[in-house]
């Protein structure tokens, strides 16, 4: 009989061909860029979000790219429609292997402008909490029965750093954080693991009514992060400035409280947040981005790689 070396089972362990991998709000954004890196790693992807026509469009575009998904609309706020698209995707497909809790919804106002608007704080923690949970709980006594499930929550590297203005939305992201901590510690020994990733700002249509907020990353390279959350599976992932941040907190949480202050008297509301224009929906991308030189592209990976060694950024 043939024996497998220990760099053949990692690699098997960390191959996505095959397996089962559900994704929320896979419409459009990250989660979008999610499911086609997915597909095209071999995985069968589950793709559910409310937009039953945008969904049926990556569906199409994966399947024309030679990949397999299925689209399932769904309102992760309703637990009849969560409960009848996981119904449907086990009675269909047996099992699923991974879950990525992506859908999410942000709300940029500051406290004094939400004193009469606490469904700010609900709708976020109906979307980002309440929602990520019903599908956890949903696809847990499977992933336990079979004794293998990895699930990844999308959360923000704004709950490291406290960022002004996001209080109803990185409260809803905090919440799932320590829900995560302490679903991961009760189910080590079922199979089931969770990886947290910090992300930090993507552009996508969700934030466009906060205006610009300085350096963000694209759906790509979110995209590319969850899929190593996938197939390393490490307990979270954050970004270098997050973890700056969250050790600020604790080793000088007056002076990182200065700072934040600062940022915050710095930059104003949008005209979104004080009501005076409705809601953008599209998100202005260069289309024709440079392309970085080969220097530019060695000297980023040596980056990548270096910052892999600050605590928190992956482990």
């Amino acid at each position: 009989m043939s024996q497998v070396s220990p760099g053949e089972q990692g690699r098997k362990r960390r191959d996505l061909t095959g397996r089962h991998i559900v994704i929320t709000g896979a419409s459009s954004g990250i989660g979008r860029a999610a499911a086609l890196s997915v597909a095209d790693k071999g995985g069968v992807v589950f793709l559910l979000a409310r937009r039953a026509d945008e969904l049926a469009a990556v569906v199409t575009e994966i399947v024309d790219a030679g990949g397999q998904a299925y689209g399932y609309p769904c309102d992760v706020t309703d637990s009849d429609s969560v409960d009848a698209a996981v119904g449907a995707i086990l009675d269909q497909h047996g099992h699923v292997d991974m879950l990525v809790n992506n859908a999410g919804r942000s709300i940029r106002r500051a406290i004094h402008r939400s004193t009469d608007r606490l469904h700010d704080f609900e709708r976020t923690m109906a979307v980002n909490y309440f929602g990520a949970l019903r599908m956890t709980l949903a696809l847990l006594p499977q992933m336990r029965e079979r004794g293998f499930g990895h699930i990844v929550n999308i959360s923000s590297a704004g709950v490291q750093m406290a960022t002004p203005r996001f209080a109803a939305y990185l409260a809803s992201k905090a919440a799932l954080d320590k829900f995560t901590e302490v679903a991961s510690v009760e189910t080590l020994a079922d199979g089931v693991t969770f990886t947290t990733i910090h992300m930090p700002l993507v552009r996508t249509p969700m934030i466009a009514p906060s205006g610009d907020q300085g350096p963000s990353e694209s759906p790509e390279w979110a995209a590319g992060t969850i899929v190593r959350a996938l197939t390393e599976r490490p307990k979270r992932i954050d970004v270098p400035l997050g973890t700056l941040a969250e050790y600020g907190g604790i080793i000088t949480p007056k002076l990182r409280d200065r700072i934040l202050h600062r940022y915050y008297r710095a930059l104003p509301d949008s005209p979104a947040a004080k009501g005076e224009s409705a809601e953008i929906t599209e998100v202005s991308v260069p289309s024709n981005p440079k392309t970085p030189s080969a220097a530019r592209k060695t000297t980023g990976t040596a980056l990548r790689r270096a910052a892999r060694w600050v605590p928190g950024t992956h482990w």
